[in-house]
């Protein structure tokens, strides 16, 4: 079973890894076109920075253990404390793919206005230690966590995909990112009212939420991270939560695709909590709830908050992430069609928790880089746009270029 199980863990990292694409296309399609370079770079070279944090820090926090020994040791060829066939290598990467979505989450809050290299720092220092102490508490019971919540509670805290540990970790992380950088230049008119910033492209921006939607099967289903733990459950609960984010959505927000298209992700990024314990019914449901709350943060965001977050990433992972690990205590209960196993304290405390730990460890590293080196592009940068302050090189270069 080991083979079976390096594999299905194996193709379940491969999917994540390819959602980071859908981070970066959402991401393209959203931000004005002056800032799509950077919107692409940034999503990779975090992605490469989480990588190297994870490895040589983050994971060994989460879980106790490091790839430092010889490969012939980490492999599980000679039975010291690794399990055979690689497994505990792959199961680092797909782990990994999880942290390493906190910062492309974050992306798409601050775009636009953000300096690069200590968004960087950001990303290591994020993926090393502040995510993966309140993962290695969730999903490995460090601290006594959920040993805590099981007594005190009725039941552990029950996070099967990353509701609360990965998506309201990473919006509410970027909602701190988002109040220390500020509006960006021009969103909001001397008398307070919203200047239109419309998404650069509507087709990229619905293949990087395909992308996402798609890989996000790999996301949920694949949490068994065994062969023998997997469960069509969890498949049918991604797919109504999806379908109920995405109608909810629509009628909510009168037909606007970029809502529409969120409006799939709002419902996958809620049901992630509950994904192995709730009925269909119930996590369409949640699906609904979780669409119509995207929409509705997004617009209070923008026009009555002035928090000026470019993909909403807020409202849709911090909002319907904290969400998503409520609901798992009520539509994951047997008398609602639920599997059982939690208890509406438990997941109200624990997703509550997991705020709090966002926030501090968000105000913490921004507050710091702000205070240091600074975060923010300057006003002659944001306003020629990161592509050319930063990477030098537009998205289209050849349309500068004038032929004789």
């Amino acid at each position: 079973m080991a083979g079976n199980d390096v594999f299905f863990v194996l193709m379940g990292a491969i999917m994540v890894l390819a959602m980071h694409a859908g981070f970066a296309f959402l991401e393209v399609g959203t931000v004005r076109k002056k800032n799509q370079v950077n919107a692409l770079v940034k999503i990779m070279v975090d992605f490469a920075g989480s990588t190297l944090a994870y490895f040589f820090i983050g994971y060994t926090i989460a879980y106790g253990m490091d790839f430092l020994s010889a490969a012939s040791v980490i492999s599980g060829d000679t039975g010291e404390g690794y399990a055979p066939q690689g497994y505990d290598l792959v199961k680092f990467f797909f782990l990994l793919t999880f942290a390493a979505a906190i910062p492309a989450i974050i992306s798409g809050g601050i775009a636009e206005r953000a300096r690069f290299y200590p968004q960087l720092v950001a990303t290591v220092l994020l993926v090393a230690f502040i995510y993966p102490l309140f993962e290695g508490m969730v999903w490995n019971g460090n601290f006594g966590f959920q040993d805590f919540m099981e007594a005190t509670f009725g039941a552990p805290f029950n996070d099967f995909a990353g509701s609360i540990v990965v998506h309201a970790m990473g919006g509410w992380i970027a909602l701190a990112a988002v109040i220390m950088l500020g509006a960006r230049n021009g969103r909001y008119r001397a008398d307070g009212r919203l200047q239109a910033m419309p998404p650069s492209s509507i087709p990229w921006l619905a293949l990087g939420a395909w992308i996402l939607s798609v890989g996000w099967f790999g996301f949920n289903v694949m949490s068994a991270q065994g062969v023998e733990g997997v469960t069509g459950l969890v498949a049918v609960n991604s797919l109504m939560a999806m379908v109920g984010g995405i109608l909810a959505a629509l009628v909510v927000s009168k037909n606007d695709p970029g809502f529409v298209h969120n409006g799939a992700l709002a419902g996958l990024v809620a049901v992630c909590a509950g994904s192995n314990v709730m009925h269909p019914i119930g996590a369409a449901v949640t699906g609904a709830m979780a669409g119509a709350l995207f929409v509705w943060g997004f617009n209070q965001c923008q026009n009555k908050w002035k928090i000026d977050d470019v993909l909403g990433v807020w409202p849709l992972h911090g909002m319907c992430g904290l969400l998503g690990g409520i609901l798992c205590g009520v539509f994951g209960l047997e008398a609602l069609g639920g599997m059982g196993g939690v208890t509406f304290m438990s997941q109200l405390v624990g997703s509550l928790f997991g705020v709090a730990v966002a926030l501090i460890g968000g105000f913490a590293v921004y507050g710091l880089l702000k205070a240091t080196v600074g975060i923010r592009l300057t006003e002659e940068e944001e306003f020629a746009g990161a592509d050319l302050s930063i990477h030098q090189i537009s998205s289209n270069p050849e349309d500068g270029v004038q032929l004789r």
